[in-house]
Protein backbone atom coordinates (compact mmCIF):
# COMPACT_ATOMS: atom_id res chain seq x y z
CA UNK A 1 0.00 0.00 0.00
CA UNK A 2 2.83 2.20 0.76
CA UNK A 3 4.74 1.90 -2.06
CA UNK A 4 0.97 2.71 -4.05
CA UNK A 5 0.78 5.65 -2.51
CA UNK A 6 4.19 6.59 -3.38
CA UNK A 7 3.66 5.92 -7.25
CA UNK A 8 0.59 7.99 -7.53
CA UNK A 9 2.06 10.68 -5.70
CA UNK A 10 4.58 10.44 -8.15
CA UNK A 11 2.22 10.28 -10.92
CA UNK A 12 -0.36 12.72 -9.46
CA UNK A 13 2.33 16.13 -10.08
CA UNK A 14 2.92 15.40 -13.47
CA UNK A 15 -0.42 15.53 -14.86
CA UNK A 16 -0.98 18.53 -12.88
CA UNK A 17 2.00 19.71 -14.43
CA UNK A 18 0.50 18.82 -18.20
CA UNK A 19 -2.82 20.33 -17.53
CA UNK A 20 -1.41 23.89 -17.78
CA UNK A 21 0.65 23.24 -21.01
CA UNK A 22 -2.37 21.94 -22.38
CA UNK A 23 -4.30 25.11 -21.31
CA UNK A 24 -1.74 27.48 -22.68
CA UNK A 25 -1.46 25.77 -26.10
CA UNK A 26 -5.14 26.09 -26.05
CA UNK A 27 -5.27 29.96 -25.47
CA UNK A 28 -2.31 30.07 -28.17
CA UNK A 29 -3.68 28.46 -30.76
CA UNK A 30 -6.82 31.20 -31.85
CA UNK A 31 -3.87 34.18 -32.43
CA UNK A 32 -1.78 31.33 -34.35
CA UNK A 33 -4.79 31.13 -36.67
CA UNK A 34 -5.44 34.53 -36.81
CA UNK A 35 -1.78 35.48 -37.71
CA UNK A 36 -1.44 32.19 -40.32
CA UNK A 37 -4.43 33.42 -42.12
CA UNK A 38 -3.84 37.15 -42.14
CA UNK A 39 -0.35 37.28 -42.56
CA UNK A 40 1.07 33.75 -43.24
CA UNK A 41 -1.70 32.82 -45.82
CA UNK A 42 -1.26 36.64 -48.35
CA UNK A 43 2.79 35.66 -48.10
CA UNK A 44 2.59 32.07 -49.42
CA UNK A 45 0.12 33.83 -52.32
CA UNK A 46 2.67 36.45 -52.72
CA UNK A 47 5.42 33.72 -53.18
CA UNK A 48 3.59 32.02 -55.58
CA UNK A 49 2.71 34.52 -57.38
CA UNK A 50 6.74 35.40 -57.74
CA UNK A 51 7.22 32.32 -59.47
CA UNK A 52 4.39 32.61 -61.77
CA UNK A 53 4.89 34.39 -64.70
CA UNK A 54 2.68 36.06 -66.76
CA UNK A 55 2.23 33.44 -69.63
CA UNK A 56 1.65 31.24 -66.91
CA UNK A 57 4.81 29.28 -66.73
CA UNK A 58 5.51 28.35 -63.00
CA UNK A 59 9.25 28.68 -62.49
CA UNK A 60 12.14 31.26 -61.49
CA UNK A 61 12.46 32.97 -64.84
CA UNK A 62 10.70 36.14 -63.21
CA UNK A 63 12.94 36.05 -60.18
CA UNK A 64 15.82 36.52 -62.82
CA UNK A 65 14.81 38.45 -64.49
CA UNK A 66 14.10 41.09 -61.88
CA UNK A 67 16.95 40.30 -59.93
CA UNK A 68 18.84 40.79 -62.97
CA UNK A 69 17.94 44.19 -64.09
CA UNK A 70 19.26 47.85 -63.55
CA UNK A 71 16.42 48.92 -62.17
CA UNK A 72 16.36 46.70 -58.97
CA UNK A 73 19.54 47.13 -58.23
CA UNK A 74 19.28 50.94 -58.16
CA UNK A 75 16.22 50.49 -55.92
CA UNK A 76 18.08 48.00 -53.69
CA UNK A 77 21.23 50.59 -53.48
CA UNK A 78 19.30 53.86 -52.86
CA UNK A 79 17.10 51.54 -50.27
CA UNK A 80 20.38 50.58 -48.22
CA UNK A 81 22.14 54.21 -48.45
CA UNK A 82 19.14 56.35 -47.56
CA UNK A 83 18.24 53.76 -44.75
CA UNK A 84 21.81 53.96 -43.31
CA UNK A 85 22.30 57.80 -44.19
CA UNK A 86 18.55 58.55 -42.17
CA UNK A 87 19.72 55.76 -39.35
CA UNK A 88 22.95 57.81 -38.80
CA UNK A 89 21.43 61.07 -38.65
CA UNK A 90 18.87 60.49 -36.69
CA UNK A 91 21.48 58.61 -33.86
CA UNK A 92 23.78 61.66 -34.09
CA UNK A 93 20.76 64.46 -33.74
CA UNK A 94 18.70 62.28 -31.64
CA UNK A 95 21.85 61.45 -29.34
CA UNK A 96 22.59 64.99 -29.12
CA UNK A 97 19.33 66.41 -28.20
CA UNK A 98 18.32 63.87 -25.76
CA UNK A 99 21.67 65.11 -23.79
CA UNK A 100 20.94 68.92 -24.39
CA UNK A 101 17.18 68.44 -22.89
CA UNK A 102 18.59 65.41 -19.91
CA UNK A 103 21.63 67.50 -18.91
CA UNK A 104 21.52 70.34 -20.05
CA UNK A 105 19.35 72.93 -17.87
CA UNK A 106 16.67 75.67 -19.85
CA UNK A 107 12.76 76.68 -19.37
CA UNK A 108 10.95 74.19 -21.77
CA UNK A 109 13.08 71.21 -21.15
CA UNK A 110 10.06 69.36 -20.00
CA UNK A 111 7.78 70.97 -23.00
CA UNK A 112 9.84 69.61 -25.65
CA UNK A 113 10.16 66.55 -24.10
CA UNK A 114 6.56 66.24 -24.92
CA UNK A 115 6.24 67.23 -28.47
CA UNK A 116 8.60 64.76 -28.81
CA UNK A 117 6.13 62.20 -27.78
CA UNK A 118 3.60 64.05 -30.19
CA UNK A 119 5.56 63.73 -32.83
CA UNK A 120 5.99 60.37 -32.62
CA UNK A 121 2.21 60.25 -33.94
CA UNK A 122 2.40 61.95 -36.52
CA UNK A 123 1.78 60.28 -40.45
CA UNK A 124 5.26 60.55 -42.05
CA UNK A 125 3.46 62.37 -44.98
CA UNK A 126 3.15 65.67 -42.79
CA UNK A 127 6.68 65.97 -43.00
CA UNK A 128 7.13 65.68 -46.86
CA UNK A 129 3.59 68.38 -46.76
CA UNK A 130 5.89 70.81 -44.52
CA UNK A 131 8.72 70.26 -46.75
CA UNK A 132 7.09 71.40 -49.64
CA UNK A 133 5.63 74.94 -48.26
CA UNK A 134 9.09 75.17 -47.01
CA UNK A 135 11.81 74.04 -49.96
CA UNK A 136 8.87 73.24 -53.08
CA UNK A 137 8.91 75.55 -55.77
CA UNK A 138 6.42 78.22 -54.76
CA UNK A 139 7.82 77.63 -50.83
CA UNK A 140 8.87 79.57 -48.66
CA UNK A 141 12.73 78.84 -49.37
CA UNK A 142 12.41 78.11 -53.09
CA UNK A 143 14.84 75.07 -53.65
CA UNK A 144 12.87 72.71 -55.46
CA UNK A 145 15.74 71.32 -56.98
CA UNK A 146 17.24 70.03 -52.98
CA UNK A 147 13.42 68.56 -51.92
CA UNK A 148 13.23 66.39 -55.25
CA UNK A 149 16.38 65.30 -54.76
CA UNK A 150 17.57 61.80 -52.68
CA UNK A 151 18.86 64.89 -49.93
CA UNK A 152 15.52 66.12 -49.37
CA UNK A 153 14.20 63.07 -48.82
CA UNK A 154 16.85 62.11 -46.71
CA UNK A 155 16.53 65.12 -44.56
CA UNK A 156 12.65 64.47 -44.48
CA UNK A 157 13.31 61.35 -43.07
CA UNK A 158 16.08 62.45 -40.24
CA UNK A 159 13.38 64.58 -39.44
CA UNK A 160 10.76 62.22 -38.38
CA UNK A 161 11.67 59.36 -37.37
CA UNK A 162 15.03 61.29 -34.81
CA UNK A 163 12.05 61.12 -32.02
CA UNK A 164 11.92 57.86 -32.46
CA UNK A 165 15.97 57.59 -31.07
CA UNK A 166 15.28 60.46 -28.99
CA UNK A 167 12.79 59.02 -26.57
CA UNK A 168 15.25 56.03 -25.90
CA UNK A 169 17.55 57.99 -25.23
CA UNK A 170 16.17 59.98 -23.28
CA UNK A 171 14.63 57.55 -20.96
CA UNK A 172 18.12 55.93 -20.94
CA UNK A 173 20.20 59.30 -20.11
CA UNK A 174 17.40 59.47 -16.94
CA UNK A 175 18.40 56.07 -15.72
CA UNK A 176 21.77 57.37 -14.89
CA UNK A 177 22.64 57.43 -11.53
CA UNK A 178 23.68 61.32 -10.30
CA UNK A 179 25.79 59.63 -7.95
CA UNK A 180 27.98 57.95 -10.59
CA UNK A 181 28.75 61.57 -12.43
CA UNK A 182 28.93 63.47 -8.88
CA UNK A 183 32.00 60.88 -8.77
CA UNK A 184 33.61 61.25 -11.69
CA UNK A 185 33.24 65.28 -11.35
CA UNK A 186 35.17 65.11 -7.57
CA UNK A 187 37.87 62.70 -9.43
CA UNK A 188 38.90 65.75 -12.15
CA UNK A 189 37.11 64.28 -14.65
CA UNK A 190 36.45 66.48 -17.54
CA UNK A 191 32.71 66.64 -18.74
CA UNK A 192 33.78 64.85 -22.21
CA UNK A 193 35.30 61.88 -20.02
CA UNK A 194 31.53 61.66 -18.21
CA UNK A 195 29.90 61.58 -21.70
CA UNK A 196 32.24 59.14 -23.21
CA UNK A 197 33.12 57.04 -20.11
CA UNK A 198 30.01 57.18 -18.00
CA UNK A 199 26.89 58.38 -19.41
CA UNK A 200 27.08 56.79 -23.18
CA UNK A 201 27.91 53.14 -21.90
CA UNK A 202 24.85 53.54 -20.26
CA UNK A 203 22.65 54.60 -22.77
CA UNK A 204 23.97 52.40 -25.80
CA UNK A 205 21.62 49.77 -25.47
CA UNK A 206 18.96 52.03 -26.34
CA UNK A 207 20.73 53.89 -28.97
CA UNK A 208 21.26 50.85 -30.62
CA UNK A 209 17.64 49.64 -30.17
CA UNK A 210 16.63 52.81 -31.38
CA UNK A 211 18.49 52.41 -34.51
CA UNK A 212 17.72 49.27 -35.37
CA UNK A 213 14.18 50.11 -35.48
CA UNK A 214 14.63 53.53 -37.32
CA UNK A 215 16.85 51.11 -40.00
CA UNK A 216 13.73 48.94 -40.14
CA UNK A 217 11.27 51.82 -40.47
CA UNK A 218 13.12 53.84 -43.22
CA UNK A 219 13.86 50.63 -45.27
CA UNK A 220 10.15 50.69 -45.48
CA UNK A 221 9.09 54.22 -45.89
CA UNK A 222 7.00 54.83 -48.98
CA UNK A 223 4.86 57.89 -47.76
CA UNK A 224 7.56 60.10 -47.74
CA UNK A 225 9.44 59.26 -50.90
CA UNK A 226 5.56 59.17 -52.86
CA UNK A 227 4.44 62.71 -51.40
CA UNK A 228 7.86 64.03 -52.71
CA UNK A 229 7.80 63.04 -56.11
CA UNK A 230 11.89 62.87 -55.58
CA UNK A 231 13.11 62.28 -59.50
CA UNK A 232 15.28 59.59 -59.27
CA UNK A 233 14.70 58.17 -56.03
CA UNK A 234 13.55 54.65 -56.27
CA UNK A 235 13.03 52.24 -53.28
CA UNK A 236 12.09 48.91 -53.09
CA UNK A 237 8.57 49.87 -51.75
CA UNK A 238 8.08 52.23 -54.35
CA UNK A 239 9.46 49.29 -56.86
CA UNK A 240 6.39 47.78 -55.61
CA UNK A 241 4.39 50.40 -55.94
CA UNK A 242 5.51 51.12 -59.69
CA UNK A 243 5.16 47.22 -60.74
CA UNK A 244 2.15 46.85 -59.19
CA UNK A 245 -0.42 49.44 -59.42
CA UNK A 246 1.29 51.37 -62.67
CA UNK A 247 2.29 48.58 -65.01
CA UNK A 248 0.35 45.57 -63.49
CA UNK A 249 3.32 43.62 -63.43
CA UNK A 250 2.15 41.85 -60.25
CA UNK A 251 4.71 38.80 -60.55
CA UNK A 252 7.99 41.18 -60.85
CA UNK A 253 5.88 43.43 -57.72
CA UNK A 254 5.81 40.48 -55.78
CA UNK A 255 9.36 39.38 -56.51
CA UNK A 256 10.48 42.81 -54.92
CA UNK A 257 7.94 42.54 -52.10
CA UNK A 258 9.29 38.69 -51.25
CA UNK A 259 13.12 40.98 -51.15
CA UNK A 260 11.20 43.27 -49.14
CA UNK A 261 9.44 41.29 -46.61
CA UNK A 262 13.12 39.58 -46.21
CA UNK A 263 15.56 42.42 -45.64
CA UNK A 264 12.26 43.62 -42.90
CA UNK A 265 12.38 40.04 -41.20
CA UNK A 266 16.46 40.31 -41.28
CA UNK A 267 16.17 44.15 -39.47
CA UNK A 268 13.78 42.74 -37.32
CA UNK A 269 15.37 40.07 -36.01
CA UNK A 270 18.57 42.35 -34.93
CA UNK A 271 16.26 45.04 -33.10
CA UNK A 272 14.38 42.51 -31.02
CA UNK A 273 18.31 40.80 -29.91
CA UNK A 274 18.80 44.95 -29.57
CA UNK A 275 15.81 45.62 -27.24
CA UNK A 276 16.45 42.45 -25.63
CA UNK A 277 19.61 43.88 -24.35
CA UNK A 278 18.61 46.91 -23.52
CA UNK A 279 15.73 45.21 -21.77
CA UNK A 280 17.97 43.29 -18.92
CA UNK A 281 19.47 47.01 -17.63
CA UNK A 282 15.71 48.06 -17.82
CA UNK A 283 16.21 51.12 -19.97
CA UNK A 284 14.16 50.26 -23.20
CA UNK A 285 11.17 49.21 -20.87
CA UNK A 286 11.26 52.72 -19.38
CA UNK A 287 11.12 54.14 -23.19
Amino acid sequence: MTGLALGAAAVAPARRNTRPRRYRIGWLLPPAIVVAGFFGYPLVLVILQSLTAQDGSFGLSVWTQVLSSPEFGRAVWQTVSLALGSTVGCVLLGGFLALVVAFVPFPGATLLARLVDTVLAFPSFLIALAFTFLYGGAGVFGTAGFLYSPWGVLLAEITFYTPFVMRPALAAFSQVPSAQLDVAASLGARPGRVLWRVVLPEALPSLASGACLVLLLTMNEFGIVLFLGAKGVSTLPMLVYGKGIVTFDFPAASVVAVVNVVLSLVLYTVYRRAVGKGGRRAVVDAA
